[in-house]
């Protein structure tokens, strides 16, 4: 058993989810009829090349975007009968994003940037907490435009984590980095999972960051193609960019 977690406990039941997008007289099927589960505390790897359906699927599960078809539950509620509100509570209570752009405000410090999350959230921690979580501890009253990429990119992992969520959903987190700064960024997440116990999901193009999952899901053309279990797992440190 996990220090915090039993991960043969399912956290996200998905059944034969399907998405559909409709321009005109084109449709565009982005899932097709994907049954998963995700576990709770688990890190999982979502790999695939551009227009698979990994991104669109993890947008469905965080509540950012409706299934055409197909159940999502995440614990005991079901995610895909929710409204407009409901889906805002389930995002604001339950999940923090990271995306591979920061969205920072470049008018507040580092510190506000993560404080404003807090304003929000029902249980937050304390700001430097997160901010120390995330090695930048020392770099609060920074600043965007002060910080290197993969320091804002850390600032966006402290916004999404202050809040204590029980999912860290990220895309491309390391997208837009360097090998240095990426793996600089994967120990960050890899710290979050481990200390805290939070369920991350990462979607990636590299598939040399696939080594630090408890498992990786392989999408392509909407379906998932292959789900593997990380027996070796790796250290951050140790993935070949």
């Amino acid at each position: 058993m996990d220090k915090f977690n039993d991960r043969s406990k399912s956290i996200f039941r998905i059944s034969n989810l399907s998405k559909v997008y409709q321009t005109g007289d084109i449709e565009v099927r982005a899932l097709n009829d994907v049954t998963l589960a995700l576990k709770e505390g688990e890190m999982t790897v979502l790999l695939g090349p551009s227009g698979s359906g990994k991104s669109t699927f993890l947008n469905i599960v965080g509540g950012l975007d409706q299934a055409t078809t197909g159940t999502v539950f995440f614990k005991d509620t079901e995610l895909t009968s929710c409204n407009e509100r409901q889906l805002t509570r389930y995002r604001r209570d339950h999940v923090g994003f990271v995306f591979q752009f920061y969205n920072l405000i470049p008018s507040l410090t580092a510190w506000e940037n993560v404080a404003l999350v807090t304003e929000v959230a029902k249980s937050p921690m304390r700001v430097d907490d997160a901010l120390a979580l995330v090695g930048l501890e020392n770099r609060m009253t920074h600043f965007p435009a002060e910080l290197s990429g993969g320091e804002q990119q850390r600032v966006a992992i402290a916004r999404a984590i202050v809040k204590r969520p029980e999912v860290l959903l990220c895309d491309e987190p390391t997208g837009a980095l360097d090998s240095k700064t990426g793996i600089v960024v994967l120990e960050a997440l890899s710290k979050i999972n481990e200390d805290l116990g939070t369920t991350t999901a990462i979607i990636t193009h590299n598939a040399g960051i696939q080594q630090i999952a408890h498992r990786v899901i392989s999408f392509l053309d909407g379906r998932i193609s292959n789900i593997h279990e990380n027996s070796s797992r790796i250290k951050p440190a140790e993935v070949v960019w």
